[in-house]
């Protein structure tokens, strides 16, 4: 692929952090990189909008209690909802790290906004997070009602890490709607996904990891840091064409909700994220796919830096 001019705003933004000293995540450990990640997104991220209510909760989960937290942009009842999966590689990421982003989601949309804090690795590795998104979608879809929200009107919505689960948790519905036999006929089909820059391929294997892995690449995901992701998320190669880590490699993409994907250039998941899209595509799925090529990965929780998001924000 030839190669693609840098976004100013972007590039300023690296030269910045170059600047300051920035250490890749690759060279931290986890708990130091989540540090660093939740104070890095309250500087670049949205700013914060004004919500009509914030609600913290706590579901049962597969491994303890699962937190959430619930955006209302209006007191409107039965306001249609998302469930937000955020990115961080499956190590990094959380509810405050993300606090901007769900709000200008919520804001820009008029969804009610209900982030989750997943489990993350090493601690707990594949498929933990899975595992976790997947119940969060069960009690938010069974329990929506009771929290005031449309169940009919329900969506899915992530970035990076966070899309690939939340794809994943969207075929776990699909199937197991599909399968009479079960009692999980109760689930609601999400009626959309929103998939920021999704990782859908653990394998690494695409051509964009290899532009990244190269020296004098100048983005803050690099193919690196993938790796570290991964290895402390997926550290068994036999799990790594797992569907519910890497949807592309799925059997079955048929029958999903109707998707907005979004992919960047400067990112090592550029192309497993433009196959996703043209994979859900010749299944027959309904897909609107935003590609920024001059963009780099993080581009939302980056929104202060980068004007370029107002084109994503705009189709919330």
């Amino acid at each position: 692929m030839m190669k693609l001019t840098l976004d100013a705003d972007a590039l300023a933004a690296i030269v910045v952090a170059e600047q300051r000293g920035r250490v890749p995540f690759e060279q931290m450990t986890p708990q130091e990189a989540r540090d660093v990640y939740r104070s890095g997104c309250a500087l670049t991220g949205p700013p914060p909008r004004d919500m009509s209510a914030v609600e913290d909760g706590e579901w049962a989960g597969p491994g303890g209690v699962l937190r959430y937290r619930l955006y209302r942009p209006s007191l409107t009842p039965n306001l249609p909802a998302l469930l937000y999966l955020h990115g961080g590689g499956w190590v990094v990421g959380d509810l405050d790290s993300h606090d901007g982003v769900c709000r200008r989601l919520a804001a820009d949309s008029g969804c009610a906004v209900l982030a989750l804090d997943y489990r993350l690795a090493p601690e707990h590795p594949f498929p933990a997070a899975f595992d976790d998104a997947l119940a969060a979608w069960v009690a938010f879809s069974t329990q929506a009602a009771s929290l005031g929200l449309d169940a009919t009107r329900l969506g899915l919505a992530g970035d990076s890490a966070g899309a690939a689960l939340a794809a994943s948790v969207a075929m776990a519905c699909r199937d197991a709607l599909a399968d009479t036999d079960t009692a999980a006929a109760e689930l609601v089909q999400p009626r959309c996904q929103l998939l920021f820059y999704p990782a859908t391929d653990l394998t690494a294997a695409l051509p964009s990891y290899a532009e990244h892995a190269l020296p004098n690449t100048r983005v803050f995901l690099k193919a690196a840091t993938m790796h570290w992701f991964r290895g402390h998320y997926a550290p068994d190669p036999a799990t790594w064409t797992d569907w519910r880590g890497s949807p592309l490699h799925a059997d079955n993409l048929t029958d999903l909700p109707p998707t907005l994907l979004l992919t960047v250039g400067h990112d090592p998941l550029r192309d497993e994220g433009l196959a996703y899209a043209e994979a859900l595509t010749q299944a027959g799925n309904w897909v609107s796919h935003l590609h920024l090529p001059n963009q780099i990965h993080g581009l939302l929780t980056q929104s202060r830096l980068m004007p370029a998001s107002e084109m994503v924000w705009a189709l919330a």
